[in-house]
């Protein structure tokens, strides 16, 4: 049954509208129960580049989405709203893009940032422009929280959500973050970036209101990494090989969920690298790794959250490669995520 929106009448069955909005859906910002809010940055990613420009592709194939959900009735019903991509953070970002990639070409051929002080100034604005940049994501999802909308972080990297967890803190006593990717991202400053994609939970954890992060599907990292989540009781971590030869052994995914759930709180941010996927969903991706998980693991997941009474109270989709496959899987990531979200 058609739905009046005004004057106008929007068919779920019919031809996916190219209307500038997600999956073509007919709400605006103040009609939305879910707002997507793009943050097209990736700045100080470490090898391959490209995710700045997903939020942008992902919306494009959205368009071509059905919008039946087999677990939920009418999802669509509750309103999504993408906001507008901002020209400014895009531009600044193809800015600082090639003096990043200078930077970290002079590291990796064992350059000294301290002996060289074009290297130096190139750090100091990255990272000043880094801070600005989780400033302006901070402020516009605060606003976004105030104004009773329930966010979705489109990255971007995966050092774009740290200003909305700060936001959600502001917000929440305590809650969880359950990470899905192939890296720990618990590295301190990497490559002198304070805030690079590889350091932003080592950054999210200096919020005490973040009580517990649970990463799954790790399969890439440093030793140093290891040692701090080890040493730290609010962060449990899952390796993927270990939960794949557990499954070889009989333990079904089902249990596993189980476990993984009962380490969090009541409250629960997810933050989806999407290569924490079988790199076969994201090949595009910045950083892709073999393993991972299956998209209706990753969905199974998200449910079991639901069914053990737990609440999503945000999410962010990041690293998505800018391609039309990746992009295409990233947008079912976030449909299925503002379905089930609040």
């Amino acid at each position: 049954m058609n739905k009046p929106y005004g004057n106008e009448e929007f068919n779920p069955n019919g031809v996916g509208l190219k209307n500038g909005n997600f999956i073509g859906l007919p709400f605006d910002e103040k009609k939305a129960e879910v707002i997507l809010f793009p943050v097209p940055w990736d700045v100080t990613v470490s090898y391959g580049e490209g995710t700045a420009l997903a939020p942008a592709k992902i919306l494009e194939a959205s368009a071509q989405l059905d919008l039946f959900d087999l677990d939920l009735k009418d999802a669509w019903k509750r309103g999504i709203y993408f906001q507008p991509i901002s020209d400014a953070v895009l531009q600044i970002r193809h800015e600082l893009r090639p003096k990043a990639t200078a930077y970290i070409d002079f590291l990796e051929n064992g350059g000294q940032v301290p002996d060289n002080p074009e290297m130096q100034k190139i750090l100091a604005e990255i990272n000043q422009q880094c801070e600005a940049m989780n400033f302006f994501v901070y402020r516009e999802t605060k606003k976004l929280l105030e104004s009773g909308k329930l966010v979705g972080l489109v990255g971007g990297d995966h050092s774009t959500p740290l200003g909305y967890l700060k936001a959600l803190s502001e917000k929440y006593e305590r809650f969880g973050v359950l990470q899905i990717d192939a890296h720990l991202d618990l590295r301190n400053a990497y490559e002198g970036f304070t805030y690079s994609h590889a350091s932003v939970f080592y950054n999210a954890m200096q919020l005490p209101e973040i009580k517990r992060l649970v990463q799954l599907g790790i399969r890439d990292c440093c030793e140093e990494e290891v040692e701090l989540s080890r040493n730290n009781d609010r962060i449990e971590v899952y390796f993927d090989q270990q939960l794949k030869e557990k499954q070889y052994k009989g333990e079904n995914w089902d249990e596993q969920c189980e476990e993984i759930i009962s380490e969090l709180p009541g409250n629960v941010y997810i933050s989806f690298d999407v290569d924490g996927l079988d790199s076969k969903l994201c090949p595009a991706t910045g950083t892709p790794v073999p393993g991972g998980l299956e998209f209706n693991q990753a969905i199974y997941l998200f449910k079991k959250v639901l069914e053990s009474g737990r609440r999503i109270i945000g999410f962010d989709v990041c690293e998505t490669g800018n391609a039309e496959w990746d992009a295409n899987v990233a947008a079912r990531l976030l449909y299925k995520l503002c379905c089930l979200a609040g």
